[in-house]
């Protein structure tokens, strides 16, 4: 397949920064100018068949994740009150499902072998081996969750807010600031928050409470996920790119144009390569970032609107999840 030409492949740290400072105690997101958020494209009957295996679940998906240390895929149902438990590399496996506590909006890595599913003041927190439930409480519409290097939970919630929460004691940090807290990303011992409303991915300095550099993630910035080389990627659905920051300090290393409504990204660890799903035209493709430049090593066919994807990089195998209803795809990719 041909590749779409380079378009600002790196970028200045000057590209469209903002310095965002202040008091973490008297900050407040409620004044700040703000965008509709972008969602993903409304995708077309698909034209060929998807690549891979399609397994039948009965429900629509609106975010998955897996384990690696488990290699189980935890998908979430449209209605967000129940993850659907399968084995990545098996198609033939039944779903166990589990019952949240409220009806989550994402569903995210947590410490091995648990996933976190952030709601309405609470981020369920389930052993996938068990299928058990914990609840952590939160003062306010969970988006988002990550874990931090001492094991603390960040959170975010849909006012803006970062709540950093030690399951231990239950002692809890707060820095607000932004307009919304929609995805968090931890790299080492940073962290940062993606705010879809105003289309910005923004620094949190936890150990100061305090909002640090912030850059515009293009017209309308979505998802992300981190990969081993301390990068955050993000794709810009609006604006059809995919942008590579670094952390501490918040730089944009590379942007790359990604046709038709970018929307989940996964690191593929086994291949060294991200997976961008194109909404607009249900399909998946494999970029390396090695060069400095994107690289295109893989495309495939998906089921119906794609909104979701993950990598299980033991077993070397693909994820995606029909946000139609039709069905989880499992796609090998050893030796892309």
């Amino acid at each position: 397949m041909g590749r779409p030409a380079a378009r600002g492949a790196a970028a200045a740290v000057g590209f469209a920064l903002a310095l965002v400072t202040g008091c973490s105690s008297s900050n407040s997101g409620d004044n700040l100018p703000t965008i509709d958020a972008a969602t993903p494209a409304v995708a077309p009957a698909p034209a060929v068949p998807p690549a891979g295996t399609v397994q039948a679940l009965g429900r629509a998906v609106d975010a998955l994740t897996v384990d690696p240390g488990t290699s189980t895929v935890a998908a979430l149902t449209d209605d967000g009150s129940r993850l659907l438990l399968l084995g990545a590399a098996d198609p033939a496996a039944t779903p166990r499902e589990v019952a949240l506590p409220a009806a989550a909006v994402t569903v995210v890595p947590g410490a091995d072998g648990e996933v976190l599913a952030p709601g309405p003041g609470v981020v369920a927190r389930v052993d996938v081996r068990a299928g058990t439930v914990a609840e952590v409480p939160v003062d306010g519409d969970a988006r988002a969750a990550a874990v931090l290097a001492d094991g603390r939970l960040a959170l975010g919630t849909a006012d803006g807010v970062t709540h950093v929460v030690d399951p231990a004691s239950g002692a809890t940090q707060t820095v607000p600031g932004l307009a919304s807290v929609d995805a968090l990303a931890a790299v080492g011992t940073s962290l940062a928050a993606l705010d879809r409303r105003q289309t910005s991915l923004t620094e949190v300095d936890v150990a100061d409470g305090d909002l640090g550099l912030a850059l515009r993630a293009g017209e309308g910035a979505t998802q992300l996920t981190t990969d081993p080389f301390g990068r955050v990627l993000v794709t810009d659905t609006r604006g059809g790119e995919l942008h590579v920051y670094t952390l501490d300090p918040l730089v944009l290393r590379q942007r790359y144009p990604v046709p038709n409504a970018p929307y989940g990204v996964a690191y593929d660890t086994a291949n060294d390569l991200v997976w961008v799903t194109s909404t607009g035209s249900n399909e998946v493709i494999g970029y390396d970032l090695s060069t400095g430049i994107p690289q295109e090593r893989g495309r495939y066919a998906t089921v119906r609107q794609p909104n979701s994807v993950a990598v299980d990089a033991t077993d070397a195998v693909l994820v995606i999840g029909s946000a139609t209803g039709d069905g989880l795809q499992r796609i090998p990719i050893g030796g892309v």
